[in-house]
């Protein structure tokens, strides 16, 4: 089973997936740059990650190496699952009126949609 990741908890997923594995130090310093948190805060969340199972960490002479167990796409697909059983009862077909009510949709995003579900009805 996918693990249900925060908010927060995704940016560090997001430098993981990207380059991996990373030192505890580094992720530490990209975060720090971009979102002012304490390094208390990033350890706090890696071991969370760590106890849902998104990512492993081994050592390495004197650093400790994370690396994800889930792809993105995983937790993508998880959190999609989450965001339609919360909002929608588990339909997509209020989702997608919703957003293309609330949302302004190009002729091209249209046609992409259109393409998307015609190829899904011919399967």
């Amino acid at each position: 089973m996918t693990p249900i990741i925060s908010e927060a908890e995704w940016k560090i997923m997001r430098l993981l997936w990207r380059k991996s594995p990373q030192a505890a130090y580094d992720l530490i310093q990209q975060l720090s740059e971009r979102e002012d948190w304490h390094p208390n805060t990033i350890k706090t969340m890696l071991a969370r990650l760590l106890r849902k199972k998104a990512v492993s960490a081994r050592k390495y002479k004197n650093l400790f190496l994370y690396e994800p167990l889930v792809s993105e796409e995983e937790c993508i697909q998880a959190e999609s699952q989450s965001l339609l059983d919360r909002l929608f009862d588990g339909s997509v077909k209020p989702l997608l009126v919703h957003f293309a009510r609330a949302q302004k949709l190009s002729k091209k995003d249209l046609e992409e949609l259109r393409q998307i579900l015609e190829g899904k009805e011919k399967k």
